[in-house]
C-alpha cells in the first residue's frame, strides 16, 4: 500500500484539486496522510466530502515548516511505500499505477517520473489544449533545452536513450544518472531540488535517515534528496508517470513558498549548502551538481541584489559568507570546469574583493542593458524615463491621456478631454498617446506614440494621467502626480482576484495588476454593482472608487436624436433605411499569439445571415481591441461593415438598432439606449466554467435570449419584436440596476472632482 503524504497550510481550492486527482487514480491501494501545518483555513467540508471515496487520515503538526509536516506524515504512514505531494499539486490518473508497476517489476527502492509546471487547475490544464504538455513542461529532462550556463553537468545518457541496450550494471547507472537530473532539478535553481513525485520504500527512509530537515524552512528537501542520490539504493525512472507542480498566480492571497522573498533565505541557503556538502563525496557527481545549482544563485541573482543592496546586508556580511564558501567548500573539480562569465564571476568572488566584484557585475549588467537597447530602442526610452525624465520638474497643467494602449481616440478619456478642453480653454496642455498620428483631435494637443521618446518624457512630467487600462509596469508615481483610471466597462466576466484561473497570456497577471493599481488615485465606476466588483476584484480602496457613471456613455444621452444618428450613418457609409445590427464579440483568454494579442475565429456565419435576412439589414462588425486577427469580410460588401478599427464604439451604439454580443461588457453600455440585445454564447460552458466565470447568472439575468447557433440568431432577428416584448420587464430591471447613474453628465462630475476638487 502507498501512503500519500500531503502537508496543508492554506488554499482550499488547491487541496480540492489535489484530492480530486487522487480520487480519479486507476490505482486504488493507497491512503492519504493529510498533515495540517499552521493551517489558516477550515477545509473540513472538502476533506469530509472525499472520505467515502478515499482513506484519509488527518494529523496536526505543531512545528512550523513543510519538512516537519512531511516527517510527521512519514512517521504515521501505514503503507510500505511513501509518496510525497504538495497540497497545491495534482497528478495524472494513471500516475500511481505506472509508478507501482515499475517498482514491483524491478523491486526498486524508489521510482520517479516527470514533473510539469502549470499555473492552471487540473481541469483547465487537461481541457484547454493538447499542446499544454509542450508549452507547460518546464521541468522535463531535456539536455538540449538547457541554457548555456546549465551545461556543466552532462548526463551520460539522454532521456530518449534506449536502456534495453545496456547491461545490468549499466542499467543501474543509467537510472541513477536520470535521478540526479530529475531530483536535483534540470533548471539549475535551488527551488527545483525536490522530493515530490518520488515513490520510495518506507524502510529505505528509515534505514538511510532520509527525513526532511526540520530546521530549514525554505530548503528542507536538500538533505533527503542528496543523501538519497549518494546512497546505493536501487532506483527506476518511470517515463510515463506525470506530476503537475501548480504555480501560484495570486501571491497576494496565496504565496507559494518560493514566492516568499525573505532576506533570511540567504544565510539559510548558505548554511544548508555547507552542511550538505560536509556529508557528500566532494569529488562525486552529487556534490558537483549541487555546487552548480548553488553557484548559479550567486552568479545570476545574489550579485544583482548586492549591487542594489536594498537591505544593507548583501554587502559585507552576505558577501563575505559567499567568499568563504567559494574558497572552502566548492569542489576543485567544479571550479576547474567553469568557463566564460561564470568562471570570471567565481574567480573574483574567491579573491574576496567586494569592490572589484561590484565593478565586474556593474560592467556586465551595463553591457547586457546596452545590447538590449541596441536590439530594442524602446528600452532606451524606458531607461531615460527612469533615470532622467522622472527627475525633471512636473508640469502642473499637463494632462496625458491614453485609451486602449494608444490604439484609439475613444472611450472615457476622449470625453474627459473634450469636456476639459471645451470648459477650460487654454488651461491645460493635452498629450494624447496614439499609434495613429493622423488622428484628428478636435481641440488640439500633442500626439505621441506609446513607448516612444516623447511618450517617456511626457509620462514623467505630466501631473495628470488619465488611462482606461493599466499603465506600463515601469511607471513611477511621483509626488503630486494625479492618476485617474476610467477603466473600460461594467464587468460580466470575473476580474483579477475574483478569478481562480488566469488563462491569459500573462500568468502573473494578478500580481502585476495589484502592483499597478496601487498607484491609482481615482477609479471610475458606472454603477453600484461595479463599485462592489472593483473593490473585490482589484483589492481596491472603496473610498477611491468614484460612482459617477462612464463619460463615454454621455453621448447616448446628448446625441440620441435623429439628426446626430443620421450624420454618423453618413460618415460610415451605412444606408439610413436599413436595420443596423452591431455584432461585438469579446476575446478568449486561452487563444492568443502573445501578451495583449489574441486570436479570434468568427463563429457567426455572416454569409448565411446575408442570404436569409436580405437587403433590409446591415451588420456592423466590431471586435475587441485585444484581438489581433483581421476578420475577412470579402464578398459581404454592402451587408457587413467591419468597423473593428473605428475609434469610438459609443457612436456605433447610437446608430445600431440591435446588439449581438457574447460576454463583452458592451451590453451594459448599450442598455442605456433601451434597444434589443441578443447573446450569441456558443461556448458558454467553457467560458463560464473554465476561462473566467461570471458575476451575473447570464442564463437568467441578461435582458435577452442566449443563442448558440447562427440559425437561432437569424430567427431571433426576424422575430425581434416578440423578443423585445418578452424581455421588457427584465430589461427595465436591468436598466435600473446598471444604468442608474449615467445621465449625460458623467464627464462633468469626474472632471470637476479630479481637476477642481468639487464633490458631487
Amino acid at each position: 500500500m502507498i501512503s500519500i503524504i500531503i502537508p496543508f497550510k492554506e488554499g482550499p481550492h488547491f487541496l480540492s484539486d489535489c484530492l480530486e486527482s487522487l480520487n480519479e487514480q486507476t490505482y486504488k491501494e493507497f491512503e492519504v496522510v493529510l498533515v495540517y501545518n499552521n493551517k489558516t483555513e477550515d477545509v473540513s467540508d472538502i476533506v469530509n466530502s472525499y472520505k467515502n471515496a478515499l482513506t484519509i487520515r488527518e494529523f496536526t503538526c505543531e512545528k512550523s515548516g513543510v519538512g516537519a509536516a512531511r516527517n510527521m506524515g512519514i512517521a504515521n504512514a501505514n503503507g510500505e511505500l511513501c509518496y510525497i505531494m504538495d497540497a497545491d499539486d495534482y497528478i495524472y490518473t494513471d500516475t500511481l499505477m505506472n509508478l507501482v508497476n515499475v517498482q514491483k517489476e524491478s523491486d526498486a527502492d524508489y521510482v520517479f517520473g516527470k514533473k510539469y509546471t502549470s499555473y492552471y487547475s487540473r481541469k483547465v490544464f487537461f481541457a484547454l489544449s493538447n499542446d499544454l504538455l509542450d508549452t507547460e513542461a518546464l521541468n522535463i529532462y531535456r539536455t538540449e533545452k538547457r541554457k548555456r550556463y546549465d551545461i556543466l553537468f552532462r548526463p551520460k545518457y539522454p532521456e530518449d536513450f534506449d536502456p534495453n541496450t545496456l547491461s545490468a550494471n549499466e542499467l543501474e547507472e543509467y537510472h541513477k544518472d536520470l535521478a540526479l537530473g530529475f531530483l536535483l532539478g534540470t533548471r539549475r535553481t535551488i527551488k527545483n531540488i525536490s522530493a515530490l513525485h518520488l515513490l520510495i520504500k518506507k524502510e529505505a527512509i528509515e534505514k538511510y535517515d532520509l527525513y526532511f530537515d526540520e530546521g530549514e524552512f525554505f530548503f528542507s528537501d536538500i538533505k533527503p534528496v542528496t543523501k538519497l542520490l549518494e546512497s546505493d539504493l536501487k532506483c527506476r525512472y518511470v517515463k510515463d508517470s506525470y506530476y503537475v507542480k501548480r504555480l501560484h498566480n495570486d501571491p497576494e492571497h496565496y504565496p507559494a513558498l518560493v514566492q516568499q522573498q525573505k532576506d533570511d533565505k540567504i544565510p539559510q541557503l548558505n548554511a544548508i549548502y555547507e552542511k550538505t556538502m560536509a556529508n557528500l563525496d566532494r569529488n562525486g557527481d552529487v556534490a558537483f551538481y549541487l555546487t552548480d545549482v548553488y553557484s548559479n544563485y550567486y552568479i545570476y541573482q545574489f550579485n544583482k541584489r548586492m549591487r542594489k543592496n536594498t537591505t544593507g546586508n548583501y554587502r559585507g556580511q552576505y558577501f563575505n559568507e559567499m567568499v568563504r564558501i567559494a574558497n572552502n567548500v566548492y569542489p576543485d573539480r567544479f571550479v576547474n570546469a567553469l568557463k566564460g562569465y561564470r568562471k570570471r564571476s567565481i574567480k573574483i568572488l574567491r579573491k574576496g574583493n567586494e569592490k572589484k566584484a561590484l565593478s565586474f557585475i556593474s560592467r556586465h549588467l551595463a553591457v547586457k542593458k546596452f545590447v538590449k537597447i541596441i536590439k530594442n530602442p524602446k528600452k532606451l526610452n524606458t531607461y531615460l524615463y527612469t533615470n532622467f525624465f522622472i527627475n525633471m520638474p512636473m508640469k502642473d497643467n499637463y494632462v496625458i491621456l491614453e485609451s486602449f494602449r494608444g490604439k484609439a481616440y475613444s472611450d472615457s478619456p476622449k470625453y474627459i478631454y473634450e469636456y476639459l478642453a471645451k470648459t477650460y480653454p487654454g488651461k491645460y496642455k493635452f498629450i494624447w498617446v496614439l499609434e495613429n498620428r493622423r488622428t484628428k483631435l478636435p481641440y488640439g494637443g500633442v500626439k505621441v506614440k506609446r513607448f516612444g521618446l516623447r511618450y517617456a518624457y511626457y509620462l514623467a512630467v505630466s501631473k495628470y494621467t488619465v488611462l482606461n487600462v493599466r499603465q506600463p509596469g515601469w511607471f513611477i508615481k511621483r509626488e503630486g502626480n494625479v492618476f485617474l483610471s476610467t477603466w473600460h466597462g461594467t464587468p460580466l466576466k470575473r476580474l483579477v482576484f475574483d478569478q481562480e484561473e488566469v488563462t491569459s497570456a500573462s500568468p502573473l497577471y494578478k500580481h502585476q495588476f495589484y502592483v499597478q493599481s496601487r498607484l491609482w488615485d481615482y477609479l471610475i465606476s458606472p454603477n453600484d454593482f461595479s463599485t462592489d466588483a472593483f473593490e473585490s476584484a482589484f483589492m481596491f480602496e472603496r473610498e477611491k472608487i468614484v460612482p459617477c457613471g462612464y463619460p463615454r456613455n454621455d453621448i447616448m444621452y446628448t446625441h440620441n436624436n435623429a439628426d446626430d444618428i443620421s450624420k454618423l450613418k453618413k460618415k460610415l457609409g451605412i444606408p439610413e433605411n436599413k436595420t443596423v445590427i452591431l455584432y461585438a464579440p469579446t476575446w478568449r483568454d486561452d487563444e492568443y499569439y502573445d501578451k495583449g494579442k489574441y486570436k479570434f475565429t468568427l463563429q457567426l456565419n455572416l454569409q448565411q445571415m446575408r442570404e436569409e435576412l436580405g437587403d433590409q439589414y446591415a451588420v456592423i462588425l466590431r471586435t475587441h481591441y485585444y484581438i489581433a486577427d483581421k476578420i475577412d469580410t470579402t464578398g459581404l460588401e454592402g451587408f457587413v461593415f467591419n468597423e473593428s478599427s473605428y475609434d469610438d464604439i459609443s457612436e456605433l451604439y447610437l446608430i445600431s438598432d440591435i446588439l449581438i454580443t457574447d460576454y463583452s461588457s458592451v451590453f451594459f453600455d448599450f442598455a442605456n439606449l433601451k434597444r434589443p440585445m441578443l447573446f450569441y454564447t456558443y461556448d458558454l460552458e467553457k467560458y463560464r466554467d473554465m476561462l473566467r466565470g461570471f458575476y451575473l447568472d447570464i442564463e437568467t439575468e441578461v435582458p435577452g435570449p442566449l443563442l448558440f447557433t447562427t440559425d437561432e440568431v437569424i430567427d431571433a432577428i426576424k422575430n425581434i419584436d416578440s423578443i423585445t416584448e418578452k424581455y421588457a420587464d427584465k430589461y427595465v430591471e436591468f436598466y435600473d440596476r446598471f444604468c442608474h447613474i449615467d445621465d449625460g453628465h458623467s464627464s462633468e462630475r469626474i472632471c470637476e472632482l479630479v481637476f477642481n476638487g468639487k464633490k458631487f
